[in-house]
């Protein structure tokens, strides 16, 4: 029978076992998803080179895609543990600001310096 999808699995520390692996390989896995922003480099070499194993034991090609971490830049705390932006207000990311309010906050991350006037910073709003 033909099959027009594909069935993706995360690895991660309960699945990287070999018996774990064979048994997704066997249950038809096409790829493996591997989120590097968790673990060491030798875990990862270790479930890729068990996947290939695996997959190689049962003649199956399984693709193994990575996510990387990108840049992140949180703000900093505010002034009693919380603050309200008003829309259209102009809102200073300050690397030296120690605690925030409704007109600057700090940052905490390495990257702030790559950060220069003018940027366009893109938000996720957490309630």
């Amino acid at each position: 029978m033909s099959r027009h999808t594909k069935i993706v699995a995360t690895l991660g520390p309960a699945s990287s076992t070999t018996d774990v692996l064979e048994n997704l390989v066997q249950a038809g896995i096409d790829v493996v998803w591997m989120n590097f922003s968790h673990g060491t480099v030798e875990d990862h070499i270790a479930r890729a080179t068990g996947i290939r194993a695996a997959a190689a034991k049962f003649g199956r090609t399984v693709g193994i895609p990575g996510d990387l971490q990108g840049p992140t830049i949180r703000v900093g705390k505010f002034d009693g543990g919380q603050d309200h932006l008003i829309p259209g207000e102009n809102f200073i990311l300050d690397a030296q600001c120690p605690l925030g309010n409704q007109e600057r906050v700090g940052l905490d991350c390495r990257s702030a310096r790559d950060v220069v006037n003018g940027d366009i910073l893109l938000s996720m709003m957490v309630a």
